[in-house]
């Protein structure tokens, strides 16, 4: 006991102060209110309305919506009540009780036909007054690909990359400013979601049909959602029963007999209580091996996915709840043709994997506004997992069991006006991890305790901040500060510059995050550091980064032009090191380690409803490795990105046609280093580029149905022999883990969408 006095203290003090600091406010300064106004033509197709008047009840202070729907207007205490008015549509007045009122629907007064709203908002966003720079996505764009699952849902979005972890097991991974998925932050609703067993697979466990929206954050993230964000953050906001389609269904097929089904069903219980009924079922049966080799090019796969959503919601008197409980059965069986389980698991006789998964998620989220003082607000957040995966690559085993246990308080209040606002909490984290890997057991417990204090300065007409800290001790960590900075400031009209600066730390879970390496024939060596975590000492970098954005109208047409460079600097890394094609070394970083990303965005509206976006991207991410600093394997140094959308006029009906086309490029990618091989099994030392494009057709027949036809390659660009010595899986050069481009050529996919 007595060694944790110190953290103790620390914590105590550190929370003392954040209260004895905000406890001066003044509440009497100026409040605002916000909110967004939509139009609903009656076809459940929702439009921005600018000029709507809004105005306190029983008072005189009003304001109008801008371009965007949104508005601002000044807190009044005479009135606890704002009455939206436009004109032919019906009045609509609602209890102010929060300081954000979020989205407000208008009715029309008047037939369909009279009624004629133009639509603003883009599906894929880029705010110019978020003091972060953050792209949301919503479902709009999603629809643009074949996302059946979160990991497919970035196909048209430039602003992260998807990658093929290896040629066997097909698991794509999510990259951004030129680092792995790892140093990322995942969270579903604010609450971390894919970490530790889930690393690889689980971009594949979130149906994209169940997702209302997706905020990308590059950089250092908030201190409200933990310490282990370095390179950015990936939230993604689930559909609410209270506002979801009463039943929506969307199936999906392909030309290499894989088969989806998804569903969801919501209903009021009373005014108050919503749930929904949400069920992901897929299937690939076939034994696809277009390059023969003898390997399949993809895995036969089955996952069921369940989950009960339930929310509550009581404005009048300040409450919002949401309960989730979601199971999750996956299977996967992958290696070479004839491989069949019960017969050739661990033999010679053929080489295969099987990676079978189960999952339970339950979570929570409680809010309460303090109805006399909308500004003010309180919120707790819980989360449990059980997590227990077992799988075997050709002799390697991995088992890995993960019991995780999440909860973070958090109070909202300000400090004399809304301009200066402020959240404080505490968090509790608790993670029980038991794996097997081949014959060894690793058995940990992690758990940390932190308090954080996060300040935002807001003036849209020039400069807004958010400066937020944190402490947390953790048994493996020990004490440590985490400080993050982010200013937004107003150049000229309609021009934004941003910067930011943030320390992440993590600690590693160097098989769960590797899991691809099993798939070969590389023995693991790990250089032990004294450390706490499989001998190795924990991670720590540092985030800087700078942005632009600019709207501009050209030809009375909305263009954005976006920059922004960012540098990560470690100075603490497990490298992970596959220099040697005999191992997959592990070991603590003894030099530097940076990872330098630019990109510039140009989006453009050519004619009415025809949009191209382009993107270019340039990495330079280097490690200190044992032999030498060399450039990270596997990233190409340039990237292109192209996106053309069209749309036809929606008619009353909701009759519609929709066109989308993408086009990625890839520059020339350093592989490691395989000299030592027999010259049949080496390789260059990088790769060629390679272009992929993608397209889809949506014909919208109704505002219920939709029929939606495309391709992803179709321009069929594949790797050629994907796997080393794939005619030798047992042999000492076997290894599926160097891949660099699409491993099937073009797939073509038809589905339907049905919703009520």
């Amino acid at each position: 006991m007595k060694q944790h006095q110190p953290t103790i203290i620390v914590l105590s003090r550190f929370l003392f102060f954040l209260f004895l600091v905000v406890g001066s406010k003044n509440v009497n300064a100026q409040l605002k209110i916000k909110g967004t106004v939509y139009a609903n033509n009656n076809n459940n197709t929702l439009f921005p309305i600018s000029g709507a008047k809004i105005h306190w009840l029983n008072d005189n202070i009003s304001t109008i919506t801008d371009s965007d729907g949104d508005f601002n207007i000044p807190y009044s205490k005479a009135s606890k009540k704002i009455v939206i008015s436009y004109t032919d549509f019906r009045n609509d007045t609602i209890l102010a009780n929060r300081p954000n009122l979020g989205k407000i629907i208008l009715f029309p007064e008047i037939a369909l036909e009279a009624v004629v709203v133009e639509e603003r908002v883009n599906p894929l966003q880029r705010s110019l007054f978020e003091v972060q720079n953050v792209v949301t996505v919503d479902n709009r764009e999603m629809l643009k690909a074949a996302c059946c699952n979160l990991s497919e849902s970035f196909e048209t979005n430039p602003a992260v990359d998807v990658n093929i972890s290896d040629a066997v097991t097909g698991a794509k991974q999510i990259q951004m400013l030129g680092l792995n998925s790892p140093y990322l932050l995942f969270t579903q609703e604010n609450m971390p979601s894919i970490r530790g067993a889930s690393q690889i697979y689980g971009l594949s466990f979130i149906p994209g049909s169940w997702i209302e929206s997706i905020q990308i954050t590059k950089g250092a993230g908030s201190v409200l959602n933990g310490y282990e964000s370095i390179s950015g953050q990936i939230n993604s906001e689930l559909v609410k029963p209270f506002t979801d389609k009463n039943l929506f269904l969307n199936v999906y097929a392909n030309n290499y007999a894989r088969f989806e089904l998804n569903s969801r069903y919501n209903t009021e219980v009373t005014n108050k209580l919503a749930t929904g009924l949400y069920i992901h079922g897929n299937l690939r049966t076939a034994k696809v091996d277009e390059n023969g080799d003898n390997f399949l090019d993809t895995p036969l796969a089955r996952q069921i996915n369940f989950m009960n959503r339930w929310q509550y919601t009581d404005p009048e008197n300040g409450w919002v709840g949401f309960f989730n409980i979601q199971y999750l059965k996956d299977e996967k069986q992958t290696g070479e043709l004839d491989f069949v389980p019960k017969e050739d698991k661990f033999t010679t006789n053929a080489w295969g994997s099987e990676v079978n998964t189960s999952r339970l998620d339950l979570s929570s989220k409680v809010g309460y506004v303090f109805p006399d003082l909308p500004y003010q607000s309180f919120g707790v957040q819980m989360a449990y997992t059980d997590h227990d995966q077992n799988s075997y690559y050709g002799f390697n085993t991995y088992d890995i069991k993960q019991r995780s246990i999440y909860t973070n308080a958090i109070f909202n209040s300000i400090i004399g006006s809304t301009q200066h606002k402020y959240k404080t909490g505490i968090s509790y984290t608790y993670d029980a991890f038991n794996e097997l890997v081949n014959q060894q057991i690793y058995d940990r417990k992690d758990n940390s305790i932190g308090a954080f204090f996060e300040y935002t300065y807001n003036n849209l007409d020039k400069l807004s901040l958010v400066a937020g800290l944190r402490i947390d001790n953790h048994n493996r960590l020990h004490t440590f500060i985490t400080p993050r900075l982010h200013i937004r400031y107003t150049l000229w009209d309609k021009a934004s510059i941003r910067a930011s600066a943030g320390r992440g730390k993590r600690n590693t879970n160097i098989f769960a995050e590797n899991q691809q390496l099993f798939a070969s024939s590389r023995q693991i060596n790990i250089e032990n550091n004294n450390g706490n975590t499989y001998g190795l000492s924990p991670e720590t970098a540092w985030n800087y980064g700078i942005s632009f954005t600019q709207k501009l109208y050209l030809w009375n047409r909305t263009m954005v032009l976006s920059a922004d460079f960012y540098q990560t600097r470690f100075t603490d890394q497990v490298v992970v090191d596959w220099e040697n094609p005999r191992e997959i070394s592990f070991y603590n970083l003894n030099g530097n380690s940076f990872a330098n990303s630019f990109q510039f965005d140009f989006t453009y509206e050519i004619i009415q409803n025809l949009s191209v976006r382009a993107t270019y991207k340039n990495y330079n991410v280097k490690t200190h490795y044992n032999n030498g600093e060399l450039e990270k394997p596997l990233q190409p140094e340039h990237r292109f990105f192209a996106n053309l959308n069209f749309e036809t006029v929606k008619q009353p009906t909701g009759k519609q046609w929709r066109f989308d086309a993408t086009w990625h490029w890839q520059g020339a990618q350093r592989l490691p280093n395989t000299s030592s091989n027999p010259l049949p099994y080496q390789l260059k030392a990088f790769s060629p580029s390679y272009s992929v494009i993608n397209a889809q057709i949506t014909r919208v027949f109704s505002n219920k149905f939709e029929l939606y036809l495309g391709g992803e390659n179709i321009n069929n660009y594949t790797q050629s022999n994907p796997i080393v010595a794939s005619n030798d899986p047992f042999g000492e050069y076997f290894d599926s883990t160097i891949t660099y481009a699409p491993i099937l050529s073009g797939i073509y996919y038809i589905g339907m969408r049905f919703k009520i």
